[in-house]
């Protein structure tokens, strides 16, 4: 099993959902991230005033899955973020030791 964690753009949102739909990802966990990088970081107006932001929003999410997905749902994931643009994100892929579902008592890549 695998955890997969991608940092993409806000507005890249809906069509990363979407097409993981398409694949049949149909949960993922979602957060609400900030990160600094080479895109650094974007004028904010408040009140009339500009503001430079050090950090710039993005979404994580974090989906769990069996080996033999984690290609399918890299490539779906760097198509569909991808605006070509500095600040795309990244993909990074974790080794899962064990999961439980807490409802059924389920393990393993049952509990996916």
């Amino acid at each position: 099993m695998k955890k997969i964690e991608a940092v993409i753009r806000l507005s890249q949102f809906d069509q990363v959902r979407d097409a993981l739909a398409q694949i049949g990802v149909r949960f993922f966990t979602l957060k609400e991230v900030k990160g600094f990088g080479l895109q650094k970081g974007a004028k904010l107006v408040y009140r009339g005033s500009v503001y430079d932001s050090d950090y710039i929003g993005r979404l994580q999410l974090d989906i769990l899955c069996r080996d033999e997905q984690v290609t399918d749902i890299i490539e779906t994931i760097s198509t569909s973020g991808r605006t070509g643009e500095v600040g795309d994100g990244k993909i990074v892929v974790l080794d899962v030791q064990s999961v439980t579902r807490i409802r059924t008592g389920e393990t393993g890549s049952e509990a996916i």
